[in-house]
């Protein structure tokens, strides 16, 4: 794997020297532009809008376009002598409690690793020190053209750079808050945390999977064979208003412990879905809760890939 940046942190008066790789990647199905008649890919051409000309990729460049409209172009040697003290450090700002930070400002992961032998104990050092410590490194790092805080922090014995988004880039959340008149039982608000407490487990990523991805394969793979798609049936939502919350919830309860007293997971391995008793909370105002539990344990299947593929390209 190929490093996308080499410098170093600044523990204090410790330097150690690290190179950085991305920790994730994206496992989306790329499409192509294609003219629907016969599959010719689109094509796009770089034409400038002073001369007309078709411009190769080597020859284009950054511009920032003043509020005169002048157009200020910058050279590669512009960005490489910007007077930043982050540009090849990873500056240790403060340490904070891992409680305090809100998830809404974590951007991309990178994975430090030591940079040579000098830089084995250092590293280990700050790893071990930050281990079990409950608090994250708060640094200033110049990455991919830009400056942005971010967070140190250790993931199976290695070091995470988790860069972070300035506050000015998270948008006011006050258009979204529901009305300050909406009023909560007591009783609802009961049956809402029973349900959450139902479903609390430990975390295990690996038992989900991307099933629209999945999904999209099955598509494209029965596309290139020419054979049908796959049959799916057809699940008729019951309706979206809910009247009685303290049902729905209780017979999302009930379905919630059925699921998990059967194993908690589907005929092919796959993890039950918690949307089930969701879509079917709203039958609560139609059938008594002892009823509401039969069905719930009678959820329809679950649709198959091919049919979730289509509802969401649409």
């Amino acid at each position: 794997m190929q490093a996308i940046w080499k410098g170093a942190i600044s523990f204090g008066m410790v330097t150690i020297p690290i190179k950085v790789y991305s920790a994730t990647e994206e496992k989306d199905i790329s499409f192509r532009q294609v003219h629907v008649a016969d599959g010719g890919r689109i094509r796009y051409k770089r034409v400038c809008s002073e001369c007309g000309e078709e411009v190769p990729y080597s020859d284009i460049g950054k511009g920032y376009e003043m509020a005169d409209g002048r157009m200020v172009v910058l050279e590669p040697d512009d960005f490489a002598d910007l007077p930043l003290s982050s540009k090849k450090v990873i500056d240790v700002l403060e340490f904070v409690p891992a409680d305090q930070v809100d998830p809404l400002y974590l951007g991309k992961s990178y994975y430090l690793a030591a940079d040579g032998g000098p830089g084995g104990k250092p590293y280990v050092l700050l790893r071990d020190a930050l281990e079990g410590s409950e608090l994250y490194a708060l640094v200033k790092v110049a990455l991919r053209s830009r400056e942005s805080l971010g967070l140190l922090r250790t993931h199976d014995n290695v070091l995470v750079l988790q860069v972070m988004l300035w506050p000015d880039e998270v948008r006011d959340s006050a258009f979204a808050a529901p009305p300050e008149d909406v009023e909560i039982r007591k009783q609802e608000k009961a049956m809402a945390e029973s349900y959450i407490d139902t479903l609390r487990g430990e975390f295990d990523p690996d038992q989900y999977h991307d099933e629209y991805r999945q999904a999209l394969e099955q598509v494209v793979e029965a596309k290139a064979a020419g054979v049908p798609m796959p049959e799916t049936e057809e699940e008729e939502p019951e309706g979206a208003e809910v009247v009685d919350l303290v049902a729905a919830l209780r017979a999302s309860v009930e379905a919630a412990k059925a699921r998990r007293a059967g194993g908690g997971a589907s005929a092919d391995g796959e993890p039950a879905k918690k949307a089930a008793p969701a879509k079917k909370a709203p039958a609560a105002k139609k059938a008594a809760p002892a009823k509401k539990t039969a069905a719930a344990k009678k959820a329809p299947a679950k649709k198959t890939a091919a049919k979730k593929a289509t509802k969401k390209s649409a």
